[in-house]
């Protein structure tokens, strides 16, 4: 009996020595989880003022100094209305056709002769194809008309020479000759 109460001694003490270890890895582990809840909690706490803060934005003030930009633009304007009142001029309303221009001669011959004068040539070129194209159709259809109406006459000479008589024939070959 004595072995088996030394045997059961060592055992509980391995047991022990265990469960010493698994509590305190318990209070360990229950610690971590308690300073897990806390800044879970803070880290909340943060979301939420960060939402109230977006919720109601602080007005920004911007404070600028435009008095040396308004006294600069102050002066241009008095100096401006200085020249404007110095120099009184009347004025002349003209209305001319220039064929020789006063300034930039070049610039005005290069446009007029340039571009207008092509654009005149161009549209005087089509008028006249136009022109000859309507000329061209209605001399075809008169030349049509004709080749109709010269069908229509050699087609009666014809069957009038191949349907009657010798003196008949005689007489068409007659006027047929005095006709050239």
């Amino acid at each position: 009996m004595g072995t088996t109460a030394n045997n059961e001694q060592p055992g509980t003490e391995a047991l022990e020595l265990v469960l010493e270890e698994f509590t305190k890895e318990q209070k360990s582990t229950n610690l971590t989880i308690a300073d897990l809840v806390t800044a879970v909690n803070s880290l909340g706490n943060k979301v939420d003022t960060l939402k109230n803060e977006l919720d109601k934005p602080k007005p920004i003030s911007v404070i600028a100094d435009t008095k040396s930009i308004q006294q600069s633009i102050q002066k241009g304007i008095t100096d401006i209305k200085i020249i404007v009142g110095s120099q009184p001029k009347n004025i002349i309303r003209k209305f001319q056709i220039l064929l020789f221009p006063e300034q930039d001669a070049k610039l005005f011959y290069k446009v007029v002769f340039g571009r207008w004068f092509l654009m005149v040539v161009i549209a005087l070129f089509i008028l006249n194809v136009y022109n000859w194209s309507i000329h061209y159709t209605n001399t075809q259809i008169e030349i049509q008309i004709k080749q109709l109406e010269n069908k229509r006459i050699r087609e009666a000479w014809t069957y009038m020479y191949l349907n009657n008589s010798k003196n008949v024939k005689a007489m068409m070959e007659k006027a047929y000759l005095k006709s050239e």
